[in-house]
């Protein structure tokens, strides 16, 4: 399986910038893909903003496993980080948000209010790979389309600034991948979730990639979704995609049927699947 490696110029020129903003900001905001939580969140950029205060979100999550959802929380809450969830498909309401800055930045606004300063604007900036849905969710927090929305990675290139009617301010930032993947895996996922542009991956390695957790992780989705038999489960990774190609009629165009797995994936026609577990030591509430 190739090796999936991407940072194209205008990435390294907006982890400059991010950094060069950053004094601006009292609050950043990162936004993760709650299919793959972890996988998601940039190291890179973790390591920029570990003095502000931080607000965690796990987007998507109407597209990710509830129980797993709720695991990961739970995960990261433990780990001191203050966490919110979103989906990719309604408006999202302010004040969750607003609470949890204020909590967030509880003893500088404090400050501020004993310096005769009432009502201090945040200042917040929003940080997330490509296509982890950060520009979809600052529309539908702020509540119009001010930020350059699309369904594939890195549309965004440029830094805005968002008002929203509450004294709260964002800035938008490019979607951000660091340039090297320590772990396949997490390569795997970034492209089957669509964080990992088009053409630089091969679509047959990412579709045996997502037969082989499918079978492991939600065996009832493929006999369920493609009617695939017993018999034909029983086949090893490529074998069962070249009897998938047949089933649907596309001869011996793997590619085509690759393609169609790994977009069934990504709009939801496969169901609620999370491609990443927590740590075994977080507890999975119910």
């Amino acid at each position: 399986m190739a090796t999936i490696q991407w940072f194209p110029g205008h990435m390294a020129k907006a982890r400059r910038e991010i950094q060069e903003q950053l004094k601006l900001v009292d609050l950043v905001i990162e936004i993760t893909d709650a299919r793959i939580p972890e996988s998601s969140r940039n190291p890179m950029l973790n390591e920029l903003v570990q003095q502000k205060a931080h607000l965690l979100v796990l987007n998507k999550i109407d597209l990710a496993d509830d129980k797993m959802t709720r695991a990961w929380r739970q995960y990261y809450e433990n780990e001191g980080l203050a966490v919110l969830t979103a989906d990719s498909q309604h408006k999202q309401p302010l004040e969750p948000l607003l609470k949890v800055a204020n909590e967030l930045l509880k003893d500088k606004l404090e400050r501020q209010h004993e310096r005769g300063i009432k009502s201090s604007v945040i200042r917040a900036m929003c940080i997330g790979i490509p296509n982890s849905g950060k520009s979809t969710f600052l529309n539908r927090l702020v509540g119009r389309n001010v930020a350059v929305t699309g369904n594939r990675p890195g549309v965004t290139k440029n830094q805005n600034w968002l008002k929203t009617k509450q004294n709260l301010e964002i800035l938008d930032t490019p979607g951000v991948l660091w340039p090297k993947f320590e772990d396949e895996l997490i390569g795997q996922r970034l492209a089957l979730t669509g964080a990992i542009k088009e053409g630089l991956y091969h679509v047959d390695d990412i579709a045996l990639f997502a037969l082989h957790f499918l079978k492991l992780s939600y065996p009832q989705v493929l006999p369920k979704v493609y009617g695939l038999t017993e018999a034909q489960l029983s086949l090893d990774d490529p074998d069962l995609l070249l009897a998938m190609t047949k089933k649907f009629g596309y001869r011996d165009d793997y590619e085509k049927m690759s393609t169609k797995l790994i977009l069934d994936y990504r709009k939801g026609h496969l169901g609620r699947l999370t491609l990443e577990q927590p740590p075994v030591d977080a507890e999975v509430t119910k």
